[in-house]
C-alpha cells in the first residue's frame, strides 16, 4: 500500500460510515426532536435546532471541495490561503435560509455531497497529498487535514449533534 492510500481508504472508509449515519437520521421521524438544541459549540456556545444541523450539512461540502481543489490546483511548493471561518457571512446565510427546508431535501444535498466527495478522494492523484494549504485561523494544513477537518470529520461531528438531539 502506497503512503497515499494510506490517508485516502481511511478518510473513504470513515466517509461511508457517517453517510450510514447520517442516512439514518434523515429518514427518522422528528415530530419530538425539532425543537431541541444541540450541545453548544465550545469556542460560540452557539446552539442549533435539528434544521440549522441540516442545513449546515446540505452547504458545506460543496464549499470545501471547491476550496481544496483550489489549494491542489494552485499549490507550487507554498502554502495556499483556503477558506473561512464560522462567522462568514455566506456560510451564516445559507444556515438561516434553508433551516426550515424539508429535511429530504436538505439529505439529498448532502448525500450528493458525500458523492462527490467519494470521488474526489478515490480520483486524487498520489501526489496532490503532499500539498498544503494555509487556513487564517488554523495555519499550515496538509491535505489529508484539510479533508479530515473540513469534510470528513466535520460530517462526523455534525452526525454526532444529530444523535444528540434524537438521544433527546
Amino acid at each position: 500500500m502506497s503512503d497515499a492510500a494510506k490517508p485516502r481508504d481511511e478518510l473513504l472508509q470513515r466517509l461511508t460510515a457517517v453517510e450510514r449515519r447520517l442516512h439514518q437520521h434523515a429518514h427518522r421521524d422528528t415530530s419530538t426532536i425539532l425543537e431541541r438544541r444541540t450541545d453548544p459549540d465550545p469556542p460560540t456556545g452557539e446552539t442549533w435546532q435539528w434544521g440549522q444541523v441540516w442545513a449546515h450539512l446540505a452547504e458545506f461540502l460543496p464549499y470545501w471541495l471547491a476550496e481544496a481543489r483550489q489549494v491542489i490546483t494552485a499549490y507550487s511548493g507554498e502554502p495556499v490561503p483556503f477558506g473561512r471561518t464560522k462567522s462568514d457571512p455566506e456560510r451564516v446565510a445559507a444556515i438561516e435560509r434553508d433551516r426550515n427546508a424539508a429535511v429530504h431535501a436538505l439529505w439529498q444535498r448532502t448525500h450528493d455531497g458525500i458523492g462527490e466527495t467519494h470521488t474526489f478522494l478515490r480520483e486524487l492523484p498520489d501526489g496532490a497529498w503532499a500539498v498544503r494549504g494555509v487556513h487564517s485561523t488554523l495555519g499550515v494544513m496538509p491535505l489529508a487535514q484539510i479533508v479530515d477537518e473540513f469534510m470528513v470529520g466535520h460530517l462526523e461531528q455534525h452526525a454526532a449533534q444529530l444523535d444528540g438531539l434524537a438521544a433527546g
